[in-house]
C-alpha cells in the first residue's frame, strides 16, 4: 500500500515538473517572438553601426522648436522647447556633421540634436538643454556612431538598441529555455530509470 502511494506521489511530481519545464519552454519561445518583432527590426534598421570619435565644433541653442506632446496622439498639440544644435568633426572622414542623440531624435525633429520626451515643466526642459549644451562644450571629444555606407551623413551619440543590449535581451529567454529543457530531460531520465528498475 505504501509502495503504491510512493509511486503515485512520484508520478504526480514528475507530471508537475514536466508541466513546469514545458511552460518554461513555451514562455521562452513567446519572449523570443516578442523580441523578434519589436527590438530586432529597430536594431537591423539602424545604419549607424560603426563607432568612431567625434569632436565638438559648436553647440548652439537656437530659437524654440515644436514637438508633439505625445507620440501617436490624435490631437496635434505641440509644445515649444529650445532647439539645441551640435556640430561635430567626424574623425573617420574629417567631415563636419550634425550630431543627434539617438536614431529616434532624427525622426522626431531633424533640426535639433536633442528632443525632450515630454513637457513636464518648461523651465526644467530649458535648464536640461542648457546643461547638455554646456557638457558638450566641456567634454569636446567623445565616442559616436556613424553610417559606414554613407546613406546618412549625420552621426548619433548612442544607439537605441546596441549589440550588448540585444544580447542582454536574449539572455533571459535563453536561460529560461535552457532551464525548461533541462527539467524535461531530467524528468525523462527519472522515468526511464524507474521503468528500468521496475523491469529488473
Amino acid at each position: 500500500m505504501l509502495g503504491k502511494k510512493l509511486v503515485t506521489a512520484q508520478k504526480r511530481g514528475e507530471t508537475r515538473a514536466l508541466c513546469l519545464g514545458l511552460g518554461m519552454v513555451a514562455c521562452s519561445m513567446m519572449m523570443y517572438f516578442f523580441i523578434g518583432i519589436t527590438i530586432v527590426p529597430f536594431y537591423t534598421k539602424s545604419v549607424w553601426t560603426t563607432e568612431t570619435v567625434c569632436k565638438v565644433l559648436k553647440a548652439n541653442i537656437k530659437d524654440k522648436a515644436s514637438c508633439p506632446n505625445s507620440e501617436g496622439s490624435e490631437d496635434e498639440e505641440i509644445f515649444p522647447y529650445p532647439c539645441l544644435q551640435v556640430w561635430v568633426n567626424l574623425t573617420a572622414s574629417g567631415q563636419e556633421v550634425m550630431l543627434y542623440q539617438t536614431e529616434d531624435t532624427l525622426e522626431r525633429n531633424p533640426k535639433c540634436s536633442y528632443v525632450p520626451d515630454k513637457l513636464e515643466n518648461s523651465k526644467e526642459v530649458k535648464a536640461r538643454i542648457e546643461t547638455i549644451a554646456s557638457n558638450f562644450k566641456k567634454y569636446q571629444t567623445f565616442p559616436c556612431y556613424y553610417d559606414p555606407g554613407g546613406s546618412q551623413t549625420n552621426v548619433i551619440l548612442s544607439r537605441l538598441y546596441p549589440s550588448k543590449g540585444l544580447l542582454f535581451a536574449f539572455l533571459w529567454p535563453t536561460l529560461m529555455f535552457t532551464g525548461g529543457c533541462l527539467i524535461i530531460v531530467l524528468v525523462k531520465i527519472s522515468q526511464y530509470v524507474s521503468l528500468l528498475s521496475a523491469w529488473q
